[in-house]
């Protein structure tokens, strides 16, 4: 049975600011990182999410947050990972044109990199597919990054799909990101991330947030290749034609 999508007059979630102005102005000069949230390797069904202590994070099940912005993005990595945090050899914020390490112009769609049975085992895809997620807990001033590997684009697409149906945005809406244990056909275990959609923002609301939405963009939209250095830790990250 399919839960009813319901829109209140109010919510528990503490948008930033209430004139939606973040000063990111103050941060000119320096470089603005994003706190990342890593969904571990081995199957594991809980969120690493940073906390107040960098060497140990937080640990969550589940995270209700508000979609900022999302995109696809690509990363190539000539060596197999070796438990060093490397920068890829080539790189994409949109999924179509990649730079790589030369700062050559790379088409993502014509790469044979980027094409089923170019990866080590002869199936998946040498580069890999991944999805930018930027999400905002309550409470909180900067959104975090989520990055999605190719093995959760399936259930993310399907879900934005659901929202766009509605005539709504990611971003007007509560969303439940939790994870579950799955299987490849190459007998792969790893952690799936599933999406709910919690509950509609205010029209109000919804309103402040598009705003701080479409402002915070300036910023998710930059690229920086550190985004990418931990993509490749893993192996149930690889583009697997299931």
């Amino acid at each position: 049975m399919s839960k009813e999508l319901t829109t209140t007059n109010q919510t528990e979630f503490i948008i930033p600011t209430e004139n939606n102005e973040i000063p990111v102005d103050e941060l000119d000069g320096f470089t603005l990182s994003f706190d990342k949230v890593k969904i571990p390797a081995g199957g594991t069904t809980a969120f690493e999410v940073p906390g107040d202590d960098p060497e140990n994070p937080d640990i969550e099940k589940e995270l209700k947050v508000i979609i900022v912005d999302q995109y696809a993005s690509n990363a190539f990595y000539k060596n197999a990972y070796d438990g060093t945090e490397n920068a890829p050899d080539c790189f994409s914020n949109d999924g179509h044109q990649g730079i790589n390490k030369d700062g050559e112009i790379i088409n993502c769609d014509n790469c044979p990199n980027n094409r089923y049975g170019s990866a080590i085992d002869g199936i998946g895809k040498a580069c890999k597919n991944m999805r930018k997620v930027y999400i905002l807990r309550s409470g909180d001033t900067f959104p975090m990054l989520l990055t999605l590997p190719a093995t959760s684009l399936a259930p993310f697409g399907k879900y934005l799909q659901r929202i766009v149906s509605k005539g709504l945005r990611p971003c007007d809406v509560i969303t439940k990101i939790s994870l579950k244990k799955a299987e490849s056909k190459g007998g792969i275990t790893y952690a799936q991330a599933t999406f709910t959609m919690e509950e509609v923002l205010p029209p109000e609301m919804r309103e402040k947030v598009r705003k701080y939405a479409a402002g915070m963009k300036k910023t998710t939209r930059i690229s920086r290749v550190e985004d990418f250095t931990e993509s490749n830790n893993s192996t149930e990250d690889t583009d697997l034609p299931f």
